[in-house]
């Protein structure tokens, strides 16, 4: 099988560089195109009002920030990359909506061998909703 549109979830830790290696190597072999999304938490549903921040300004902020990371883990990838996507929400909706917005047929993803992964572990939440291939990276600490 070959895969021509290839999604890795990154969460902008020293992590996802090696991730992004990872996943850039084998859509370079392929001739796949390559694409990036960072998935947040979204502040304004944990906003209880017992603080005061203007979370529209918190938000851009953050999303800023997260694109120039973005930027700059795609700049040495030698395949083609063709979206670098910032979102909020719940992580496998979001990746549910990018693969079929952007025809999507690899979802790359690393997965921490940890005590908290084991526990609240993002991954069975993908298993259960990605309806394309799932590669999983595990990401030992």
């Amino acid at each position: 099988m070959s895969y021509k549109h290839i999604l890795v979830a990154v969460d902008l830790s020293d992590d996802s560089e090696r991730l992004l290696k990872k996943a850039d190597a084998l859509a370079f072999a392929l001739g796949a195109q390559l694409s990036l999304v960072h998935i947040d938490v979204n502040y304004a549903e944990l906003y209880t009002g017992l603080i005061d921040i203007n979370l529209v300004e918190s938000r851009n902020r953050v999303i800023e920030e997260a694109q120039q990371k973005l930027n700059q883990l795609t700049s040495d990838a030698q395949s083609t990359v063709t979206h670098t996507l910032v979102s909020s929400g719940d992580l496998a909706e979001e990746i549910t909506e990018s693969i079929q917005n952007m025809g999507i047929d690899l979802v790359v993803v690393g997965h921490h061998q940890d005590f908290w992964s084991s526990l609240l572990s993002s991954t069975k939440q993908l298993l259960n909703k990605t309806p394309v291939d799932l590669l999983m990276v595990p990401i030992r600490d």
